[in-house]
């Protein structure tokens, strides 16, 4: 049976960078040698930066973190560096307006243990015995990945060395302040995203005073106390995008399962998969509960809805072509789980009674869903292959410029609560989407785009309180 593992991250191609030749040390002062991106005829530049792996013995073994740059168009009203998680985020196209272009030097950077950074390399066997597992469905199967996570964590060390147990965000947060020294800045401004928002967030909690501005779009919420709400939040999430799908569906004539009950097919068909009966009616090949429930995560974007409907009913006549699938299939290159997000996050579960206990408790609560794939996250986890030196606790910056967040209604992997409670601990001003979708600033919402901006460029803190209309229309693909 297929069943597939979710990654935070897939390996993209390295481009060529220049290596800063120095002594490593917790402070470091050399300038950054920046070179041309392989690959890239644009006016933007890249170069790694040497860095601790362990800060707290910052005259061991160093590793590189990936750099790229887009100097400010216009030198003249330039006001400072701009740094974006991702090398190509800024390599790939500038960030934000004419204007923040014209002001800000975009650096890129790449976390270590990913893409053109340090990597973490892990054995391709051991990542497919995991995947092959997938999310455990009784007591074997939940041993059996127990096994394979602490096997596969064996080879990344082996292959990895160091890294692999220095990779969680406190060691990224000081990267950062690597960065911010290399590029000679005394206040830097940052914009995060994703799981960016949390090195963000950490940041500004140990060098506050470092920072000119801040945005940070999708947060999470590392204040979470347990493995059910955090399963919990990321599935309700998907069961509310999911009701909206099946009243759009009921409502609109246009939509492949109009006057079928929409909800009672998904149902008919989750169940089916449950128990073992659903196949796939092109290939014949079975599809259990977790397949299904990610062939279904189009419920969360609305310009997939039609496309979406037709599967279901597809699936259920048991013939024809699906449109929708979880295309690409193949391992990556790193595996970031366990070093990323079991370093971050203690959201332990002992045994298959207590794993079993909340996936019956999700179906209860979410009846129609009953899952998010997000929710599966900490199965990396299971078995305890590596420590979590960053557990989760409540924000707590002092002493940081007035900070902006958004959040987006129905965002699907950092849902909105996740921004609300972030932004109530940091006292940060809120700036809300009211669509879908999973981070939204530099999408061309002015609503959202302007006030960001303005906050960037002339430290103009937005108004409390904005929310911005959602501009999805279900339906419609292009």
């Amino acid at each position: 049976m297929r069943k597939r593992y979710v990654a935070l991250a897939a390996v993209l191609a390295v481009a060529t960078a220049v290596t800063v030749t120095r002594t490593v040390s917790a402070d470091p002062v050399a300038d950054i040698a920046w070179g041309p991106c392989e690959g890239v005829k644009d006016d933007v530049q890249c170069a790694t930066l040497e860095v601790p792996v362990d800060y707290a013995n910052p005259d061991g073994e160093a590793i590189t973190v990936g750099l790229s740059k887009r100097a400010a168009t216009d030198p003249d009203k330039r006001i400072g560096s701009l740094l974006v998680d991702g090398v190509d985020m800024v390599k790939d196209a500038p960030v934000g307006s004419k204007r923040m272009q014209e002001r800000f030097d975009l650096i890129g950077f790449d976390p270590r243990g990913t893409k053109r950074s340090t990597r973490i390399e892990c054995d391709k066997a051991d990542m497919a015995a995991v995947t092959k597992i997938g999310v455990p469905n009784d007591r074997k199967e939940f041993k059996a990945l127990v096994k394979a996570n602490r096997s596969l964590a064996e080879g990344c060390r082996d292959l990895t060395g160091p890294l692999f147990d220095h990779a969680d965000n406190l060691h990224i947060v000081e990267d950062i302040e690597s960065i911010r020294k290399a590029l000679g800045e005394k206040k830097f401004n940052f914009l995060g995203f994703s799981n960016g928002t949390l090195m963000g967030q950490q940041y500004a909690e140990k060098y506050p005073k470092n920072l000119r501005s801040m945005v940070l779009d999708g947060n999470m919420d590392h204040s979470l106390e347990s493995t059910w709400e955090y399963m919990s939040s990321e599935t309700a999430a998907v069961e509310r995008n999911f009701n909206s799908f099946a009243k759009w569906c009921d409502e609109t004539k246009d939509c492949a399962l109009y006057g079928e009950g929409t909800a009672d097919v998904y149902g008919e068909l989750r169940d089916a998969a449950r128990a073992g009966e659903l196949t796939d009616p092109e290939t014949g090949a079975p599809i259990d509960f977790y397949d299904f429930s990610d062939r279904a995560f189009a419920v969360n974007t609305p310009q997939q809805w039609s496309v979406l409907a037709k599967d279901l009913k597809t699936l259920r006549a048991g013939e024809d072509e699906l449109k929708l699938d979880d295309q690409p299939r193949e391992l990556p290159v790193e595996y970031l789980m366990q070093s990323k997000f079991c370093g971050n996050w203690d959201l332990g579960v002992r045994n298959f009674g207590e794993w079993e206990e909340l996936t019956e408790r999700l179906a209860e609560e979410y009846p129609n869903t009953q899952w998010s794939k997000f929710a599966g996250f900490q199965s990396a986890c299971f078995g305890g292959a590596i420590e979590t030196t960053n557990p989760q606790a409540p924000l707590e910056i002092d002493g940081a410029p007035p900070l902006v967040m958004i959040g987006n209604h129905n965002d699907f992997a950092t849902v909105y609560e996740w921004s609300k409670t972030a932004a109530e601990q940091s006292g940060a001003t809120l700036i809300t989407y009211e669509g879908y979708g999973h981070t939204v600033y530099g999408g061309g919402n002015k609503c959202v785009d302007e006030p960001v901006e303005s906050y960037f460029i002339e430290l103009k803190q937005p108004d409390e309180g904005i929310s911005c209309e959602s501009t999805d229309e279900p339906g419609r693909t292009s």
